[in-house]
């Protein structure tokens, strides 16, 4: 079904002034999307998220509309603009998808993602990051990881398959009680109802994602797009091309990665390593 129109802001960012384009020339013929649908052969839903500026243009489009509206390569022109425009909020926009999604896939290199961080775990993690945050921006920032793990609860939950780097578990944060609780959360995580988590080994060696983390999202209507996060930055992939490329990438991952079972089994004898209760303090003297 398409969607309700947005109130699209031309001057917001280049997506927004494609769609705006897009339907103001579409409503000057006269023409509906589903009209629309039978010149540029692209699903009315897909057409509906790109004038509502909730997808990027796939690359044939461009000319297509050119030549449905006989706009001598107007739309061509913003289409190489706004390919290489970064979304204004992409962040948010990624929390935006991510929570519309039927499938999540994701890869990481470095630090449990944030859908199966323990709060202590998350809060080490945002006070070894940023050392001079305050008590209030840290309980912030864990409320917020914390709320958005509700996306794995319930009867609507996407189906979820995490690869974590072998690394990720030899690096923990917040001291050994925190990461043992971690570790426990991990295990319990490797086959769910509705996903599981894998372990990447470090005698596969180097791989095409190292450096960075990946998210890849299914939406409901069919759409695909990618996520990547650096230390301090995050793209998000929408050209149906490179989001291909990525989950190649991926795929590759994932014929190598060990199965739940034995990533559980690893997980677990990390943990008889660990304390799980603080150790005693040694008495005062004097």
């Amino acid at each position: 079904m398409p969607q309700v129109p947005n109130q699209l802001t031309p001057d917001k960012s280049v997506r927004h002034l494609f769609g705006s384009k897009m339907r103001a020339f579409r409503k000057a013929a006269g023409w509906s999307l589903k009209r629309l649908h039978e010149e540029v052969r692209l699903s009315v839903s897909h057409l509906s998220r790109i004038e509502n500026a909730d997808a990027m243009p796939p690359p044939e489009l461009p000319a297509l509309l050119d030549a449905a509206f006989g706009t001598d390569g107007i739309f061509a022109e913003l289409y190489r603009v706004a390919s290489h425009e970064r979304h204004p909020d992409q962040f948010q926009r990624r929390m935006d998808l991510e929570a519309r999604a039927v499938t999540l896939r994701e890869y990481s290199g470095q630090i449990v993602p944030g859908l199966l961080q323990t709060e202590g775990y998350a809060e080490a993690q945002f006070r070894t990051y940023n050392p001079r945050a305050t008590e209030a921006e840290i309980t912030k920032l864990v409320a917020d990881r914390l709320a958005r793990q509700t996306l794995l609860l319930g009867p609507e939950a996407p189906e979820y398959a995490i690869i974590l780097d072998q690394g990720v578990l030899q690096r923990g944060f917040g001291g050994p009680v925190v990461w043992h609780k971690q570790l426990e959360q991990l295990a319990a995580s490797t086959h769910t109802a509705n996903g599981v988590v894998r372990i990447l080994p470090f005698a596969h060696g180097g791989h095409g994602l190292m450096g960075g983390s990946l998210t890849l999202m299914t939406l409901g209507d069919g759409a695909q797009v990618a996520y990547e996060e650096s230390i301090t930055t995050g793209t998000l992939l929408e050209e149906s091309h490179v989001v291909l490329d990525r989950e190649r990438a991926y795929d590759r991952l994932a014929a190598h990665a060990w199965p739940p079972a034995r990533t559980a089994d690893y997980i677990h004898s990390l943990m008889e390593a660990q304390p799980d209760e603080q150790p005693p303090q040694p008495a005062r003297v004097g």
